[in-house]
């Protein structure tokens, strides 16, 4: 069955997560220095989770790890990578790291985007279109081929492993104007099936999650018109992310969890 929107899941109503929902986890969050990444890393971690910071830009890593450590020492690290330039032996040298540090994989939440902002296809030049589509699309794919023993590892021991992939509304990006973005994301919603149903009869759940609008900076792009700062952040997003990840989030397995 090829996942599309009607095959949704909601956020129960009041749901908040636990302070130990996650305890004993250890989740990467790629694209961690962005709205969501963050929020969703700070969500983890308060959820009791040990969570892998991995962005391209250091200082805002660096920022998001002093604050996580304040709050919950010793659960935060630092991976720097530019996904645009990242080579296959770069993602199996993350998930090398991940196995000599921690031991284990439990979740990861693709929260990294690459968008350039609204023009027509073919005003984009051919680098931005490739950069792009490896962000949002190939580089997800590339670090879970790399890290798919761990995920598959670490649930046997006791609990599930999440994949937790955002995507966009594709009646939105699907218009013109989207370009290569617009593209990765209807693709990315294939990964998201085949993956499914590939891992369905194993303990790593594979989910897809549809924000609702919210202040970030890919917002500001789109939508530059529109006063951001009326929107909530990302944080309601997190929790969602938090449920995906832990015990709960299995009522979602295979899902688009919309939170619009």
């Amino acid at each position: 069955m090829t996942i599309e929107l009607r095959d949704t899941a909601r956020l129960p109503a009041a749901w908040t997560a636990k302070p130990d929902s996650l305890h004993g986890r250890v989740v990467l969050v790629v694209g961690a220095a962005g709205a969501l990444g963050s929020a969703s890393a700070r969500a983890a971690a308060q959820a009791g989770a040990k969570v892998i910071l991995l962005g391209r830009k250091v200082r805002p890593l660096e920022k998001l790890y002093d604050e996580i450590e304040v709050a919950q020492p010793g659960c935060a690290a630092i991976y720097p990578l530019d996904l645009a330039g990242a080579s296959p032996k770069d993602y199996d040298d993350l998930a090398a790291t991940i196995e000599r540090e921690f031991g284990r994989l439990d979740g990861v939440v693709f929260a990294a985007a690459q968008f350039d902002g609204l023009q027509p296809m073919f005003d984009a030049k051919a680098e931005a279109w490739l950069k792009t589509l490896h962000v949002n699309l190939n580089a997800p794919f590339l670090i879970l081929q790399a890290c798919a023993d761990l995920l598959l590892r670490a649930s046997a021991d006791d609990g599930e492993a999440s994949v937790i992939f955002t995507i966009d509304d594709p009646t939105r990006v699907g218009k013109a104007f989207w370009g290569g973005y617009g593209t990765a994301k209807h693709a990315l919603l294939g990964l998201v099936s085949t993956l499914h149903q590939e891992w369905e009869s194993t303990r790593v759940r594979v989910h897809a999650l549809l924000p609702a609008p919210m202040r970030s900076a890919l917002r500001r792009m789109a939508y530059f018109g529109e006063n951001t700062l009326e929107l909530p952040t990302a944080d309601g997003a997190a929790q969602a992310v938090v449920y995906l990840l832990a015990d709960e989030g299995a009522a979602a397995r295979g899902k688009i969890l919309d939170l619009r």
